[in-house]
């Protein structure tokens, strides 16, 4: 038993000097001016960088739209999965990974071939304003839809385990023996029950939208990452310290999330 508890601090031990480490060269290298000491400077000036504010709205708008849509999309599908078509659950299983297995290259390859259509074939058609428009680079549209193809493994990871978790089929006959319909049923009775599942969802498709820069990057958009990269060029200190806050504010939502995920297992386990 000493042996494991030996074994377990060393792997914690390595882990926290693998992540730490960069990270703690990472801070010294914003606040250490050579000539001039230690100084916060490059901080201070994030807030007003020029394009720092539009691309962490971008970011944060594309995020959130990118949410709503994946959840509307995979938490009927999963319940009517685990429901009606428990066979089907390998076949959706695979397409949702897909996307891990596809280059990010070669998916905006695909991606910028189909919108060259609109000017090649589409130019006479109402289809052509619907490329257009789903371009606009005050909401890239488009970008949403990329987002949610690519976070589907991990929300359907994350939806699967909270369903396994809990005997939907009863939770649904019960909530329909009660006159719910079934889309009564499956906001009353069945989300309340995968909130844990929800927030594990939400928040690595926001990480994933915020932190995503080859598509962006190739599509000619400029939200959170690439605005990083390129302010880079430039501006090393500030860029450095751009991406060491928006790592601790990822930690802290993380720390966040598991917190309310232990809060809502709690209340469960008490009612």
């Amino acid at each position: 038993m000493a042996h494991l508890n030996l074994w377990r601090w060393v792997v914690l031990a390595g882990a926290a000097v693998y992540f730490l480490v960069p990270l703690a060269a990472s801070v010294i290298f914003t606040v250490d001016v050579p000539g001039e000491g230690v100084s916060f400077d490059a901080y201070g000036e994030i807030v007003g960088a020029d394009g720092f504010l539009p691309g962490v709205v971008l970011s944060l708008e594309l995020g959130a739209a990118t949410i709503a849509v994946v959840l509307l999309l995979m938490v009927p599908a999963m319940v009517a999965l685990r429901l009606g078509a428990p066979r089907l659950r390998p076949v959706v299983e695979v397409i949702c990974s897909l996307p891990l297995v596809v280059p990010p290259i070669a998916f905006v390859a695909g991606i910028s071939t189909v919108l060259k259509w609109g000017p090649e074939h589409l130019s006479r058609t109402p289809l052509f304003q619907t490329l257009v428009a789903i371009q606009n680079p005050d909401f890239p549209v488009v970008l949403v839809l990329a987002y949610v193809v690519m976070a589907l493994p991990f929300v359907h990871r994350a939806l699967d385990a909270g369903l396994r978790a809990i005997d939907v089929r009863t939770l649904v006959e019960a909530a329909r023996s009660c006159g719910a319909s079934p889309v009564q049923a499956l906001v009353a009775a069945v989300l309340p029950n995968l909130r844990g599942a929800l927030l594990n969802a939400s928040f690595l498709t926001l990480a994933l939208v915020l932190g995503e820069f080859t598509v962006a990057q190739l599509l000619g958009f400029q939200p959170f990452a690439v605005w990083i990269y390129s302010v880079g060029g430039s501006q090393a200190q500030l860029s450095v310290a751009v991406s060491v806050l928006s790592l601790l504010v990822t930690w802290a939502l993380l720390l966040a999330l598991a917190g309310l995920g232990g809060r809502s297992r709690t209340a469960a386990a008490k009612g």
